[in-house]
């Protein structure tokens, strides 16, 4: 289990998170968990998962090596936890990650 942000997340949340880049019905009819709360999926790529909670969103991006979770609450604009996710994660793949 690992913490993120005060957040326990099981390494099953996390592989169901990888799973879902592959094969997003998981996803549709399971939606994303993160630290026992279930988020809506909303829509996703083979790079790109999105989801929401209420007031809280979730924004997932895979590189190479790695999968960036972002975890965003208002007044954050999906929009921009999308930007700043995307980003960090086209570098990494930049950087070989």
């Amino acid at each position: 289990m690992k913490q993120f942000l005060g957040l326990k997340v099981t390494k099953e949340e996390l592989a169901k998170i990888v799973q879902g880049f592959d094969n997003q019905d998981i996803l549709t009819s399971g939606g994303v968990t993160l630290a026992g709360s279930r988020y809506i999926y909303l829509s996703g790529t083979d790079r790109v998962i999105r989801a929401k909670l209420g007031k809280f969103g979730v924004h997932c991006m895979k590189t190479q090596q790695a999968v960036v979770v972002s975890l965003y609450e208002d007044p954050i604009q999906p929009q921009q936890a999308a930007s700043v996710v995307e980003k960090l994660g086209d570098y990494l793949i930049t950087c070989g990650y």
